[in-house]
């Protein structure tokens, strides 16, 4: 019998073309001088992509015409997991979900969003689907896990102090036997201390913000039964460069096995920097056949979710 183990068929992610300087975005921001060039010189960030012309389903569109592998299986994909950061992007009674599966040839299968880990809903949503995988009867039942959402608001544009949004959209196909980019584990951990709105300070979440990623880091390399030093590449959620500088030399791991050149020119993507990420690794190379890669990603909303996830190319 065929191991079920959760698996990337393919990826595909759109970023818009157009890239907006950091300077631009000042005054809709509201930001300072002295903000931006901490943004620019310390944070490492310097253009967000965005398009102004395209809605969000245009975005989640883009992203799925981009994955050729979907061509000719649509029958197979017995469910869509959209992962999205933001719980309410449209106004009632919109549902670009449901447009883009209906255009895609997808509106048999079972789609639904899941929001509620912020930014690391995208992992979220492919653990999920995984796990749809395992239970669902049919041993050739695919999965189409999605990601995008639009810069729509000052709150979905800025991370104050962190960060500044872009947009982008990505799609996986996710199969139970995939032969590459398998799953080896996934560790989560929920911290709803961390709810600012409840009184809970903004300076120990800061604080303790490194050591709890690192932790779920370590117990996702434990769990894949590896050591960090196995690890040949991280994809992370691309909130600043500083941040995984520091990361690194609180785990003593290189930096420079840390991907994170699209900092600068897309800035922090949602719910898509992985797969983003994910992509520009294949592009150049960075991955061979068998290496041990890991994905983190955090999200802040009602608490605090810190989330890594490992793979084997």
């Amino acid at each position: 019998m065929i191991p079920i183990v959760t698996a990337l068929d393919a990826v595909s992610v759109y970023t818009p073309a157009v890239r907006v300087p950091i300077e631009s975005l000042a005054e809709p921001l509201g930001l300072t001088d002295m903000q931006v060039r901490l943004f620019r010189r310390f944070h490492g960030l310097g253009e967000i992509s965005l398009d102004p012309e395209r809605s969000l389903a245009d975005l989640l569109r883009a992203a799925i015409d981009g994955i050729g592998a979907l061509r000719g299986r649509e029958h197979l994909v017995r469910y869509v997991v959209y992962g999205r950061a933001m719980p309410v992007v449209v106004p009632y009674p919109d549902n670009p979900l449901h447009e883009v599966c209906r255009e895609a040839g997808l509106g048999h299968a079972l789609a639904f969003t899941v929001t509620h880990q912020s930014c690391a809903s995208g992992l979220l949503a492919l653990e999920t689907a995984g796990r749809l995988l395992e239970a669902d009867p049919d041993p050739d039942a695919l999965a189409l896990v999605l990601t995008g959402e639009k810069a729509f608001t000052r709150d979905a544009r800025l991370l104050p102090g962190t960060s500044i949004f872009g947009e982008g959209a990505s799609a996986g196909l996710v199969s139970a036997h995939g032969p590459r980019d398998r799953m080896l584990s996934f560790a989560c951990a929920q911290r709803g201390e961390f709810d600012t709105e409840f009184g809970e300070s903004a300076e120990r979440f800061q604080r303790e913000y490194r050591p709890s990623l690192a932790g779920v880091i370590r117990e996702a390399v434990d769990e894949a039964g590896l050591a960090l030093d196995d690890i040949a590449l991280v994809l992370p959620h691309n909130v600043n460069v500083v941040t995984w500088q520091r990361l690194c030399l609180l785990m003593d791991f290189p930096v420079e096995r840390v991907l994170l050149s699209n900092v600068p020119v897309n800035g922090h993507l949602f719910c898509s920097d992985a797969f983003a990420n994910y992509t520009t690794a294949r592009e150049r190379g960075l991955l061979r056949e068998g290496d041990r890669y890991l994905v983190a990603a955090v999200g802040a909303g009602a608490g605090a979710t810190f989330s890594a996830m490992v793979f084997q190319h």
